[in-house]
């Protein structure tokens, strides 16, 4: 067993040009992928290192190339569909781009103080180690504006929904893709549109509800009340629920495939048809909306193109080109499935649900 404080002995370069045979500076060429290096001299070279846990010196190699090779994400939560392909996106990036990436989850907490402490700490963490560039995956409505000091000299971008003006940001295109979603059911005739909302503190949200009551007001068709919900397929059953009642809702908006996907639930269980009698459309294109029933017409998102266009800013900095503040938007489209149909007219209520006396 080693000890904590017993370090073991590092393996020189020489040593590693000794077992593979080669010259000191052919290693040096190897540990820093130089291109000159022929394929079997370079395998011959990897296979000493392992052999004898070569380690190469990342302070050395920062000053030879330039920089760390490494990039810092924050995160906050893992446990979102956008969060986990944006960071997909930046992985892929980055190892094309022969980046490493050092990754930091930050909990949100209950309490906007515990929030921010967090993410001063992630800052000045990533701004100590040996990274070159940091990256924030968050929603603006988690953390205030003054919470996000970055260390000097470091790149910084955000990815967020309601990026700011005032830094370099990346934000889907939220307001054309509820634009989309909007048009294509006023498209098939039907008289409005019903919304099922995203929490209201989210900026996500709030852009696709404002899009959605604007494109209504201007085409002077009745803006119903919106159903708030707050993400979840739960919230969703709650609203489909409410609207099965409703024969003049024959077209539903929900802000995300979740709540898309309750609507859906709750409408079968009603026997309201969809698209029959209701058209239905989400938001985020989920791998899983292809396989609702019916197949769901959504919003896709391309989260993987907005992680990757990060690490091209980002690298883009780290090599010394400015980069102007402002948000770069990253395209929405509509992909239509079979939750989508024509207006044919209002339908039938549904009878009540009879519920027994206990």
């Amino acid at each position: 067993m080693t000890l904590a404080n017993d370090h073991p002995r590092s393996v020189s370069l020489r040593e590693v040009a000794q077992a593979a045979g080669v010259s000191g500076q052919t290693v040096s060429r190897v540990a820093n992928n130089a291109p000159n290096v022929a394929e079997p001299t370079r395998q011959k070279v990897l296979a000493a290192m392992a052999d004898l846990g070569y380690r190469p010196n990342v302070a050395a190699r920062a000053l030879r190339r330039g920089s760390f090779g490494s990039i810092g994400v924050v995160v906050f939560t893992l446990g979102t569909l956008g969060n986990i392909r944006t960071i997909a996106g930046i992985v892929a990036e980055a190892a094309r781009r022969d980046y490493a990436v050092e990754l930091i989850q930050v909990q949100p907490g209950t309490e906007e103080g515990e929030r921010e402490g967090q993410v001063s700490s992630a800052l000045s963490r990533l701004g100590q180690d040996a990274v070159d560039g940091i990256i924030v995956i968050i929603e603006s409505h988690l953390i205030s504006k003054s919470a996000l000091v970055f260390p000097d000299g470091i790149p910084s971008i955000i990815v967020e929904a309601g990026a700011r003006p005032d830094r370099p940001s990346i934000n889907a295109d939220q307001i054309n893709g509820a634009r989309l979603a909007v048009r294509h059911l006023l498209d098939l005739g039907h008289p409005t549109v019903w919304h099922v909302a995203g929490p209201s503190e989210s900026n996500s949200a709030r852009e696709r509800t404002e899009t959605w009551r604007e494109i209504l007001e201007h085409e002077q068709r009745a803006v119903p009340e919106p159903f708030l919900g707050d993400w979840s397929a739960d919230s969703g059953y709650r609203a489909g629920l409410a609207l099965a009642d409703l024969a003049e809702a024959t077209a539903v908006f929900a802000s995300n495939d979740q709540m898309a996907l309750g609507v859906l639930r709750a409408l079968h269980e009603r026997g309201v048809r969809v698209p029959d009698d209701v058209s239905v459309v989400g938001f985020d294109d989920m791998d899983e909306a292809a396989h609702f029933w019916p197949p769901l017409t959504t919003v896709h998102q391309f989260f993987e193109d907005a992680g990757s266009l990060a690490v091209s800013l980002i690298i883009d900095e780290i090599q010394g080109r400015d980069l102007a503040p402002g948000v770069r938007t990253v395209a929405t489209e509509l992909v239509v499935r079979q939750s989508t149909g024509p207006y044919t007219g209002p339908r039938p209520v549904p009878p009540p649900i009879h519920q027994e006396n206990s």
